[in-house]
């Protein structure tokens, strides 16, 4: 059988798109790439939502419990054992129980899971920064993670101390029976609050970087800072007790403070680079020590010249 005539056509192969030198992406690109940051960012914190949902029987709701199950055991209406796994919180609808259980793993599923979804963040923004910006952009990132995680230690910690003396106001005839969303919200809104203050002083480090905030506005307000600090520390505690205010307030003066001497290295190396080193620390009313005199015609051999032309110097001129 003849196959004259008959032509065969090859499937055409897809031709890549050119290669672009600058780098550049159009917007549709962009969004597109943004989609799928997003997609395997939300699949991170699906996956440690269901490993903390598993942990939950196996340490993590022992955890939760445990500031309130340190509670002497005659002040709880459920549970009077001393352990944590004889301490009850009080569930008072159907759906209560699987609902905590599902807020607190996912909660502890976007802790877990933070190091893999900042990473598709920082892999989205990287492209369109310079190296100094990826240096800061890292450190700052590193900073803020160690801050947070900081406070809500430290809030953890005075979960006790706090829950004992408010609970302990409500008087000797009076047993405590709190529900599970009660006390995981209060939990909750302790470690975000200390979390999220003991990222101030960082905000302002990072004003000072950009040059928005100098070192001598900082010292200047040194005190209403530390006194606003107070103030601030008085309203976000949700438990407004003293011992958790003065917990919160202390440590954040002293990043303050180290915030105000970082800003101190930072303006100084930049009044160095400048040229303006022995200047900034003046007050914007205050004058320059500088001489705007016009300084005398120096001696430098350039600047005589021998010949007569009209750019000769007066003094050549003469001589002549």
């Amino acid at each position: 059988m003849s196959t004259t005539g008959t032509s065969w056509a090859r499937p055409r192969r897809r031709k890549r798109p050119p290669r672009d030198a600058a780098a550049t992406m159009t917007l549709i690109a962009h969004l597109r790439e943004l989609r799928n940051r997003i997609a395997v960012a939300l699949l991170f914190i699906l996956i440690g939502t269901a490993i903390a949902f598993w942990w939950y029987d196996h340490g993590l709701g022992q955890f939760i419990r445990a500031p309130y199950c340190s509670i002497p055991s005659d002040d709880r209406a459920l549970g009077t054992g001393g352990t944590v796994g004889d301490c009850k919180l009080l569930v008072t609808d159907v759906f209560g129980g699987a609902l905590i259980r599902l807020k607190i793993a996912f909660i502890a599923g976007v802790v877990l899971s933070a190091p893999f979804w900042l990473w598709q963040i920082w892999a989205f923004l990287t492209p369109g920064l310079k190296t100094n910006e990826k240096r800061y952009g890292l450190g700052f990132v590193a900073a803020a993670s160690t801050l947070f995680a900081l406070g809500a230690a430290l809030a953890y910690i005075s979960l006790q101390a706090g829950l004992t003396l408010l609970l302990g106001l409500a008087g000797d005839n009076v047993a405590i029976a709190l529900t599970a969303q009660d006390y995981i919200g209060f939990v909750i809104s302790i470690l975000l609050a200390f979390g999220v203050s003991f990222e101030l002083p960082l905000i302002a480090i990072a004003l000072n970087l950009v040059g928005v905030l100098s070192y001598a506005a900082l010292a200047k307000a040194r005190r209403w800072i530390f006194f606003l600090t107070i103030v601030f520390a008085a309203f976000i505690t949700p438990t407004q007790d003293p011992f958790t205010m003065l917990l919160m307030a202390l440590p954040m003066c002293v990043l303050f403070e180290v915030a105000i001497q970082i800003a101190r290295v930072v303006d100084r190396r930049r009044a160095r680079r400048d040229g303006t080193a022995g200047y900034a620390d003046l007050d914007d009313d205050e004058a320059s020590p500088l001489d705007a005199r016009p300084s005398a015609l120096g001696t430098h051999p350039s600047a005589l010249d021998t010949s007569s032309g009209p750019g000769s110097s007066p003094a050549t001129r003469r001589g002549s």
